[in-house]
């Protein structure tokens, strides 16, 4: 597994979780979401084992809903335990994100 792979793995389902936040998305248009945010090695075949553990989890729900273009979808929203998650995900992210940048950049940014 590549080292891109391996970081991917830990903050992907937060970035799943806050993709949801704004608007109740289905399997394949979150696989087009990551890809338009630059994750475009991130397969469907990843996806969704993540969100049947999210769901799992109840942290998000999937409703079926008709498409204009073909078969029904199963559009996945956050549950009130989901919201929580993102938030807790969001705040661990900031506690990770800004020493490991100042340890990168070897002291350039001051805190």
């Amino acid at each position: 597994m590549s080292l891109r792979s391996q970081l991917l793995k830990g903050v992907l389902e937060g970035c799943i979780l806050s993709i949801i936040q704004k608007q109740p998305t289905y399997g394949y248009e979150l696989s087009l979401r990551l890809q338009e945010f630059g994750l475009s090695d991130v397969s469907e075949g990843s996806i969704y084992p993540i969100l049947l553990r999210l769901q799992k989890e109840h942290l998000i729900e999937g409703t079926m809903q008709k498409s204009e273009l073909g078969p029904k979808r199963k559009y996945y929203h956050l549950t009130e335990i989901g919201i929580e998650a993102l938030q807790e995900f969001r705040a661990e992210w900031e506690n990770i994100k800004h020493p490991v940048d100042r340890i990168i950049h070897k002291g350039e940014e001051k805190a």
